[in-house]
């Protein structure tokens, strides 16, 4: 009996030890420190290296490495990297292992493998490349590269992974995918072919709803590869598709804690109140690697419910060292590049420069539109300065200056237009790029302003209201641009460039690169008036390559290019135009 009692009341203690450690232990917080690094637009930057110009850069992956090592040797954290999209177009790096060297794993792939990234989205960049080079480099990926809106049409189902969960020390982090859904407004349908791009907020809604049921996370982050800007390119709010939708989707569809956007190019680092007034953060970070967005996120487990503290800050890479082992790992993949941009293809018997693409009819231009003309047998180009910036030199050139002379992958369409819809493709045009003139002493060019009708700058420099990518001339005819009418009132074509008649009533062939033929920019849609359905009827021819290898090989058959200007349109008055360009080519460029 006595043995029984000592062995109740031991059987007791034991009870209540493990009851008072069990209840004791749900109320013991749990904390996790996290910090969560967003790379975005890296456009190939992998190097410390300018394949292009052949120099130094100040800002690589290589150094975004540094950093990342860095964050994970800090001990009382844990560290997710995570990648914005628009990595596999930019620097010849990435050109060469999307359509040279394909019989390899992807130079990128390896670097994100060995960087250990938790999870990517995609970018239009990315798309942009093709189905056999993303497909190919998907599959070559140890972590889910996202995007919840891109949807098979066959299945209904995302063509990519939507989410990811990422877990840390018992706290699970869902990371939602989005991309930029403008696609179809810029690639040729069969880049995408099979893929549909939904709405940004009618996606983010669905999957915030579903991921919440399903896994209840603790930490809810949106991986964006869309802009903070909505009004961009005249969209509004209620824009369907609206191509930068970051911030309309914090601010209308609550679950999120933290959004990391891209696309745009810009750094970001604000807070805003969503619709259920909790607050969420918004990072995001510059192009090339030049910085990269970091949050700090505090969670703690208390029994009151999980308390979250979140701050967000941007790190300048130039600050970092390149990585010595990063470097070694990839130094065979770098200096096979270099050997490929190193090649020589031609000889330029004089300069050519971007900076008059600017301002009026230019050589640089002009070579573009000879080219596209020759390749296409058509009555008319269009082509537009798609380099702020870019000199090929007088001498030998070599296949980096090709990355100058024509920045994207785009093909190069030839397209049926009436003489009406070529006219007002120019309106168009040279209404985003030229400013309404009254005297000799405006403005040349179309510049932001703020409420006093100042120039707007940034970093230094005066900001253009358009992109000058947009600034598109033709060749095949003559014509007058008067900028002291008003934009839709500017045009006036003289002739076609042999002296024979032009007529708006009959139907050219056009040059036209991909981008610009699908839509991009709106001089065929919102200029020229043709619904965006209508613009596939419209491609009379193809190339199946990009543009940039039709002008490499142009440029090593011809063996020495002579550039000339055509000299087929001008500015009027030409004396308003004269004192213009002077003067803002100093403000510009700072100088002559």
């Amino acid at each position: 009996m006595k043995n029984y009692l000592i062995k109740k009341t031991y059987l007791t203690f034991i009870t209540i030890f493990t009851v008072l450690v069990c209840s004791t232990s749900v109320l013991i917080p749990q904390s996790l420190k996290l910090k969560i690094i967003e790379t975005s637009d890296v456009h190939g930057t992998v190097f410390p290296y300018d394949f292009i110009n052949d120099k130094d850069s100040p800002t690589s992956l290589a150094q975004v490495h540094t950093f990342v090592q860095q964050e994970r040797n800090t001990s009382d954290q844990q560290v997710i990297l995570l990648d914005n999209g628009d990595i596999l177009q930019g620097q010849p790096v990435v050109y060469y292992y999307n359509f040279v060297r394909t019989d390899t794993t992807h130079l990128y792939a390896d670097v994100m493998n060995y960087m250990r990234y938790d999870a990517a989205t995609v970018g239009n960049h990315d798309i942009e490349t093709g189905h056999p080079v993303y497909d190919k480099f998907r599959s070559e990926l140890n972590f889910p590269w996202l995007a919840a809106n891109a949807i098979d049409i066959q299945t209904g189902e995302p063509y990519f992974e939507p989410y990811t969960i990422i877990e840390k020390e018992g706290f699970r982090i869902a990371v939602l995918g989005l991309i930029t859904p403008g696609i179809p407004n810029w690639l040729p349908k069969k880049i995408w072919e099979g893929i549909e791009f939904e709405d940004m907020i009618v996606t983010a809604e669905k999957w915030v709803k579903k991921i919440i049921e399903k896994e209840k996370p603790d930490l809810m982050i949106g991986l964006f590869h869309s802009g903070v800007d909505y009004t961009y390119n005249n969209e509004t709010a209620e824009t369907p598709r609206n191509e930068n939708a970051s911030k309309l989707i914090a601010e209308k569809i609550p679950g999120f804690d933290l959004i990391f956007v891209g696309h745009d190019h810009r750094s970001w680092n604000f807070t805003l109140i969503n619709s259920e007034g909790d607050e969420v953060l918004i990072l995001g970070t510059r192009n090339d690697a030049k910085n990269v967005a970091a949050a700090t996120v505090l969670l703690e487990r208390t029994d009151k419910g999980l308390k979250k503290n979140i701050s967000g800050e941007l790190i300048e890479i130039q600050d970092f060292n390149p990585d010595e082992e990063f470097m070694r790992t990839f130094a065979s993949g770098m200096n096979e590049v270099k050997n490929f941009v190193s090649k020589k293809i031609g000889l330029f018997e004089e300069a050519v420069s971007t900076k008059e693409s600017m301002f009026g009819n230019s050589k640089f231009i002009d070579l573009i539109h000879t080219i596209q003309l020759e390749l296409t047998e058509a009555d008319v180009s269009f082509a537009a300065p798609l380099s702020f910036n870019a000199v090929i030199n007088e001498g030998d050139v070599f296949v980096r200056d090709m990355f100058k002379l024509y920045r994207y992958e785009n093909l190069l369409y030839t397209m049926s237009l009436t003489g009406k819809e070529i006219k007002d493709y120019l309106e168009y045009s040279y209404g985003l790029w030229f400013n309404t003139m009254t005297s000799a002493d405006d403005y040349l060019l179309n510049y932001k302003t703020d409420d006093e009708g100042n120039i707007t700058f940034s970093n230094n420099s005066p900001q253009l209201k358009y992109q000058f990518y947009n600034f598109s001339s033709a060749a095949g005819i003559n014509y007058t641009v008067d900028v002291s009418k008003p934009v839709g009132q500017r045009v006036t074509i003289l002739s076609m460039s042999d002296g024979s008649n032009f007529h708006l009533d009959k139907t050219y062939k056009a040059a036209i690169n991909s981008y610009r033929g699908n839509g991009g920019g709106g001089h065929l849609t919102k200029g020229a008036g043709i619904a965006h359905n209508e613009l596939p009827d419209r491609i009379v021819a193809s190339t199946e390559r990009d543009l940039r290898y039709f002008l490499m090989k142009w440029i090593e058959k011809t063996g020495i290019v002579v550039p000339t200007q055509f000299n087929n349109w001008e500015v009027i008055p030409n004396d308003w135009w004269q004192k213009g360009r002077e003067r803002e080519m100093k403000l510009l460029y700072c100088s002559k």
